[in-house]
């Protein structure tokens, strides 16, 4: 079954054309500047980019687009659109009623519809590509694949907050999380690695990018993480805040004379490492600029690495032990020094590191010794194939 595989936001596109049988990626690319003047990047399997610049009024006409590309005599992969079996769409946030991906109807829409006041950079624009699609498309199976269903799991010690509880029951004020496609697939990827019973484990999962959140995840299940109501909770990322005191909101809106949706814009977009740092959110500046003896790149590197390790302990106590924890996402890959400042902290748990396979970027690899209490490993994440998985499975029943 070909599965293509939808991830929309407000102004782009991404995409991947996979062969479900084989998993392997057919084709991929990225629609931006969608409602500007357009750009469509498409890559064929063992074939250098393409670039066109036709203008992308809509994301209707950016599908249009890529359907085209898809089935391109020249650069094609595809002769007939009737190859495409399903469609999955990365779905941001399903509130409480989605605990696992769904064949989208009418009703899942209206359902996500509800949900975008929780979601409203990102649910108004997942659900432009799902209308898009089902209206060039018309009878191909579309599925949604929530990024907040893995972590439905959480009990509710977890996931309530500590306000009055008519905020929860009008306004569903709670932990949801995120990257759950992400924990879910590098999850059951390092039970396959280190040889877990996924009915008896206790893993740890670190989703660090510049979005970063971390999962504590039982036999399976999530159980807790980071992020919360928002993405703006949990560790400092490359422009979030990350958890703050709540006082410092009104404390900043006083002395710099700003509205709270300024206050918020600053949280979101300028602060994080990149605020702390006055460098750059991307950690390979970071990382240069501490070697050059930048303070500030270095308190907000180490403040990071600090955070993470903090939450790990803090979910290893949840768990009440651990059994194996993974590095992923594109700092989590590609960072060598980040993950061995983390795991200096973890000497209480036996962690001891492999530096040879510690330095590897982007490869899947135990980089944790042979007599490390605790396994470590670096997986690459894979969030196209886990939605076409998904896709394909419901699709097949």
């Amino acid at each position: 079954m070909k599965v293509l595989v939808v991830n929309c936001g407000s102004s782009s596109l991404k995409y991947q054309l996979i062969d479900s049988k084989s998993e392997s990626v057919l084709a991929s690319g990225l629609c931006e500047r969608i409602g500007i003047d357009g750009v469509l990047n498409h890559t064929p399997a063992g074939h250098d980019k393409i670039v066109m610049t036709d203008p992308l009024p809509d994301h209707q006409t950016a599908i249009s687009k890529v359907l085209a590309a898809l089935t391109d005599k020249e650069y094609g992969v595809i002769t007939s659109l009737d190859q495409i079996e399903a469609v999955g769409h990365r779905l941001v946030h399903g509130g409480e009623k989605f605990a696992s991906s769904v064949v989208i109807t009418d009703e899942v829409i209206a359902e996500v519809e509800k949900c975008s006041d929780l979601a409203p950079l990102h649910n108004p624009a997942t659900l432009i590509g799902v209308r898009a699609c089902q209206a060039i498309m018309p009878g191909v199976p579309m599925v949604g694949v929530f990024d907040t269903a893995f972590h439905q799991t959480m009990p509710p010690k977890a996931y309530l907050y500590g306000v009055p509880h008519e905020y929860y029951e009008k306004y569903k004020v709670r932990r949801y999380g995120f990257h759950g496609t992400s924990h879910k697939f590098v999850s059951q990827r390092l039970h396959e690695l280190a040889g877990l019973d996924s009915s008896d484990s206790r893993v740890i999962v670190c989703h660090l990018g510049n979005g970063a959140s971390i999962t504590a995840v039982r036999n399976g299940q999530s159980v807790d993480t980071s992020m919360g109501l928002t993405p703006l909770e949990g560790l400092m990322m490359g422009t979030r805040s990350g958890s703050l005191d709540p006082g410092i909101i009104e404390y900043i809106a006083h002395k710099e004379n700003l509205t709270l949706e300024e206050v918020m814009r600053v949280l979101n977009k300028e602060s994080g490492v990149l605020g702390l740092s006055g460098v750059s959110s991307d950690f390979r500046d970071l990382i240069e600029a501490r070697k050059h003896g930048n303070k500030h790149a270095a308190d907000a590197v180490e403040a990071f690495c600090y955070r993470v390790a903090k939450k790990i302990g803090s979910y290893v106590a949840a768990l009440n032990g651990v059994d194996a924890i993974a590095f992923t996402a594109g700092i989590g890959e590609n960072s060598a020094p980040v993950r061995k400042m983390v795991c200096e902290y973890l000497g209480y748990l036996g962690v001891t590191l492999l530096e040879a396979n510690n330095e590897l970027r982007g490869k899947e690899v135990r980089i944790s010794t042979a007599s490390s209490k605790v396994a470590v490993y670096v997986i690459p994440t894979n969030e196209e194939l886990a939605i076409a998985r998904d896709t394909a499975a419901l699709v097949k029943r």
